[in-house]
């Protein structure tokens, strides 16, 4: 029997994190293979799932967005073999932070599991009889201050570790809220201009009092700067999905920010028991799929791809601009999805056809069409996660529902 030394093997899975996308290098102390004749059976249409062209965006409920070939390749060849899951949480966080010019970094399962991480890290710290202890924080200073306009649907994330949500309006409101029970300052990015205090002026004021800052910038990749504007505008820590814009696993997200705290994040989470993070549970496939994902982002030519989607948008007002009433607007967001969206509109009332209409009626058809389901004023179709030529597909089908009002 040949044995092979356990160091040797961790050594060569840290070297080869190292080339990675290619990932060749981990397959070195691989001592199994797949042996399901299954491999690469379509599972989804054998359930009898519906499949949609994505013309939304990258919602949780159409599974967000498709990784490149590449990331799932690196996935499955690192799903092939074991590791000390510590060490590759180590070397990837220090990879990404290097990427992110963060001073730390952290893979999340998705970025609401980021806001529980860093709240624990505020709140329990790397003490683990406290860490043992959240949600129940009796004795710690668990108040985290959120702008009244900055409450939204996660914040389930920050209050499941045991805090009391103190909401302020303004910056008078802010600092006399501060007092020895603070854990944590929280600025959600998407509300930004509801609140009253701006994300630099909030990061300044949790610097001023020595409390940790968080801002939750989930969507906000790309532009490709919002890797690192936040951490270097001051924010302690900051929060993005990974299977948005970044294009990595869905069940993935990334904590950037302050060494101690993202120290204090990874003994809050798993693979740690007795913490409330433990149910957070990123795998290796996560880890190096995430990772993939993040230089492959970088990588790429962004005006290009700018370009592309841009084209998209182009082929659907084409398609639609002989309809008699029909409108066509392409809106870029100011900050969350800041990508070109096209905003369709006609007469509602006169047409007998609302945007709601239009929405069953391209998600009735074959293939199944997903929009934005915000449509309530303008039928919004969001190109870029689309698959080359569904534009075209889109586009068709659009234009023969409109064309029946």
């Amino acid at each position: 029997m040949k044995v092979v030394n356990s160091s040797i093997c961790r050594r060569s899975v840290l070297r080869g994190l190292a080339a990675l996308p290619g990932m060749g290098a981990l397959g070195a102390c691989a001592t199994s293979s797949p042996t399901n004749s299954a491999a690469g059976e379509d599972v989804i249409a054998r359930l009898g799932v519906t499949k949609l062209i994505n013309a939304a965006g990258t919602y949780t409920s159409l599974t967000a967005s498709l990784m490149p070939t590449q990331v799932f390749d690196a996935m499955q060849n690192a799903s092939r073999q074991f590791v000390r899951l510590n060490d590759l949480h180590d070397v990837v966080g220090e990879r990404i932070a290097e990427l992110t010019h963060a001073e730390a970094a952290l893979v999340s399962a998705g970025a609401a599991s980021a806001l529980s991480i860093g709240t624990a890290a505020c709140v329990a710290g790397t003490d683990r009889e406290k860490i043992r202890r959240l949600p129940d924080t009796e004795g710690m200073a668990n108040q985290v201050i959120f702008q009244k306009s900055h409450r939204f649907g996660y914040d389930h994330a920050v209050r499941n570790c045991g805090t009391e949500i103190v909401e302020v309006e303004t910056v008078e409101e802010l600092e006399a809220a501060i007092n020895e029970k603070t854990a944590m300052m929280f600025f959600l990015n998407h509300e930004a201009p509801m609140g009253q205090i701006g994300a630099e002026e909030f990061a300044a004021l949790g610097q001023k009092h020595s409390v940790p800052t968080m801002i939750d910038a989930a969507a906000d990749v790309p532009p490709v700067e919002n890797l690192w504007r936040f951490t270097e505008m001051g924010f302690s820590m900051v929060v993005f999905s990974g299977g948005k814009g970044l294009r990595g696993p869905q069940s993935a997200g990334l904590l950037l920010g302050r060494k101690n705290l993202i120290e204090a994040g990874r003994l809050n989470s798993s693979p740690n028991s007795d913490t409330v993070c433990r149910t957070n549970k990123v795998n290796k496939e996560e880890l190096v799929g995430m990772l993939v994902a993040l230089e492959i982002f970088l990588d790429r030519d962004h005006d290009a791809v700018w370009a592309d989607w841009e084209g998209r948008c182009s082929v659907i007002v084409d398609a639609v601009a002989e309809i008699p009433g029909v409108e066509t607007e392409v809106q870029v967001p100011a900050i969350a999805n800041a990508v070109p969206h096209l905003h369709i509109t006609w007469d509602y009332q006169a047409t007998g056809m609302t945007p709601r209409d239009v929405q069953l009626a391209m998600r009735e058809g074959t293939p199944s069409i997903a929009v934005n389901p915000n449509v309530d004023d303008d039928l919004i179709i969001g190109v870029w996660m689309m698959e080359p030529g569904e534009d075209k597909i889109v586009a068709d089908r659009l234009r023969d529902v409109l064309a029946t009002a």
